[in-house]
């Protein structure tokens, strides 16, 4: 899997695990709904880490939280 699939995969078990829409992360993290849905959507080949640390800051959580999932171990991403 691409590292940007991880990431859109992560974003949406984070906003499932904590009952959130895409709507109430964007309130919260000040990150736009445009780049929050493109972000899960795949259209990026990359996300900048300014942006994933905003939507941490919105999630409540940390950076090292968020890449804290079996989808980002080596193996199961693309070299």
């Amino acid at each position: 899997m691409k590292l940007n699939e991880a990431v859109s995969k992560r974003l949406l078990e984070l906003l499932a695990e904590k009952n959130m829409t895409q709507y109430q992360l964007y309130m919260k993290s000040g990150v736009p709904k445009s780049t929050i849905g493109n972000i899960i959507h795949c259209s990026y080949d990359s996300v900048k880490l300014r942006v994933i640390h905003e939507l941490c800051q919105g999630l409540d959580m940390g950076i090292p939280d968020f890449f804290n999932s079996p989808l980002f171990h080596e193996n199961h991403l693309d070299p």
